[in-house]
């Protein structure tokens, strides 16, 4: 006997559908399963995704999407005039869709906004037990959110799938992230040029957006040296962001090994486009863990104050550095105190991540 909802969906019926993830890179990414079994589901239905619109190259190139929308954070500076038109043009894109489903998968409240507004016959979101009334009047499902469960963050997007009566099969929930010919071509002459043929190096991309998350440059410095007395290629990354490059640089100085050094250089396709030919990749809790991931590279993840059952290296072989002697992690928290610095990570050995790489590579 088949198991659901009382008020499941039949998506066979329906001809668009719209997901909505209002985050950060790594979150839009932890969302492309729910496309593959939304399609696999219902193979006529076109499903689009909104997004933010530094994020769009998560999923522009996934199979089962159809378009991407995208949201400029720089709205916000414009003046009124000028992000009126742009949000209303938005809008006047989306309402031409004309969805039958929205699937909104944060607490932004443009998603109940939209629910609302683009007339969908059908929108589920997740039941935050503190949202006001008028968001669990925007949808017509809302799924629960256990606060105290572990659970990965990609099984809670499924979970607005299985709200409407959609259960995903496990091989469908594998993350989805296409370089496209171009950044595979271009990597492959980028590694050319520094002596580096596929599975021949480590990729290390030590940095994150968010400070508290990040490994001491000393200390990354360290691994890379030990990692290159063995013999290893080490191939380094960063965002071009100005906080992410002077860590590079503070690494750079400590370090004695010669690096193959890439960080502000690729776009998040090439980033991909190198990660799926590195043996192994060593990362903090980032975006750029979880492309590793999705692109099927063993990775060797350092986690803090985040959660690895929550946020961890999704359906890869991974090892996790973490603290057994810090009873408070993981607390989420932006720094112990709120002061940037998270001593249960910044405290992690060298050894423990270089045993972790030993244990990965020894495989």
């Amino acid at each position: 006997m088949d198991y659901g909802p009382a008020d499941a969906i039949d998506v066979s019926g329906l001809r668009r559908a719209l997901v909505i993830q209002l985050r950060h890179h790594g979150d839009v990414l932890l969302t492309s399963p729910v496309f593959t079994v939304l399609k696999n589901h219902a193979p006529a239905l076109e499903i689009d995704a909104l997004v933010y619109a530094e994020t769009l190259e998560m999923l522009d190139l996934h199979p089962a999407v159809a378009r991407v929308h995208a949201v400029k954070r720089d709205w916000k500076q414009s003046g009124a005039i000028t992000r009126l038109a742009r949000e209303w043009r938005l809008f006047t894109d989306l309402r031409k869709r004309s969805y039958d489903l929205v699937v909104h998968l944060s607490e932004h409240p443009r998603g109940a906004w939209l629910a609302r507004s683009l007339g969908a016959r059908y929108a589920v979101a997740p039941d935050f037990a503190r949202k006001p009334r008028l968001w669990k009047k925007s949808f017509s499902h809302l799924f629960p959110l256990a606060p105290h469960a572990r659970r990965h963050r990609v099984e809670i997007n499924l979970d607005a799938l299985r709200r409407i009566g959609i259960q995903p099969s496990e091989d469908e929930r594998k993350l989805v992230l296409v370089p496209g010919e171009d950044a595979e071509r271009s990597v492959e002459g980028l590694l050319a040029g520094q002596g580096l043929a596929a599975r021949s190096f480590i990729h290390f991309h030590p940095g994150s957006r968010w400070q508290f998350k990040c490994w001491p440059p000393e200390r990354a410095a360290a691994l890379v040296d030990a990692l290159a007395r063995r013999g290893e290629r080490i191939a380094l990354t960063a965002a071009p962001d100005e906080r992410e490059l002077d860590l590079i640089a503070e690494i750079r100085k400590r370090t004695i090994a010669p690096i193959a050094d890439f960080s502000g250089k690729l776009t998040l396709k090439q980033l991909a486009a190198l990660s799926a030919r590195a043996k192994l990749f060593v990362g903090v809790d980032s975006a750029p863990m979880h492309i590793a991931a999705a692109m099927g590279t063993r990775v060797v993840a350092l986690f803090g104050p985040s959660g690895e059952l929550e946020w961890g290296p999704w359906r890869v072989e991974h090892r996790i550095v973490a603290s057994g002697e810090h009873a408070c992690r993981p607390c989420g928290n932006d720094g112990c105190g709120g002061g940037k610095v998270s001593e249960c990570l910044t405290r992690l050995p060298v050894e423990a991540a270089l045993a972790a790489v030993d244990s990965l590579l020894a495989r």
